[in-house]
């Protein structure tokens, strides 16, 4: 199924990861339809994968860093729509508030940049306002 006008929603997992220093991992997106903006990593949930595995493996595609989601803290509907009021992307994306584990934070596969930001950050940084808001009630459920 295309990403782009697609016949049905796509299924994708954001994954909201916190270090010890009470950071969030974020990625700098380097495909459409959010190139050039920060967001959680994640991506599509393949067919026969599980939700969490993809978070998983998502993370690790995009950061080279290991993860233990641990909770689902948020499901949110992406529908973006052309000129002509067509339906041009439509995701539903299953938000993990993550655990990590380990390694060393690389940008890698389809992100421009990676790296953990604090709260106080997140002003500075050309973030969606529904990414702000998932990330914004991870911290007052549980990083703060």
């Amino acid at each position: 199924m295309s990403r782009q006008y697609p016949s049905a929603p796509m299924v994708g997992v954001g994954v909201i990861t916190v270090n010890e220093a009470k950071k969030v991992l974020l990625v700098k997106r380097g495909n459409e339809p959010s190139k050039g903006l920060w967001s959680v990593p994640g991506g599509m949930v393949e067919l026969g994968e599980r939700v969490r595995e993809a978070g998983i493996r998502e993370v690790k595609e995009e950061c080279n860093i290991d993860v233990e989601p641990e909770e689902v803290i948020s499901v949110v509907d992406i529908i973006l729509k052309d000129q002509d009021n067509g339906v041009k992307y439509h995701y539903v994306l299953i938000e993990y508030l993550a655990k990590y584990l380990g390694g060393e934070v690389q940008a890698r596969s389809d992100v421009m940049e990676a790296g953990w930001f604090a709260r106080t950050e997140l002003d500075a940084l050309d973030l969606p306002e529904v990414t702000r808001k998932v990330i914004e009630k991870a911290y007052d459920l549980q990083i703060e």
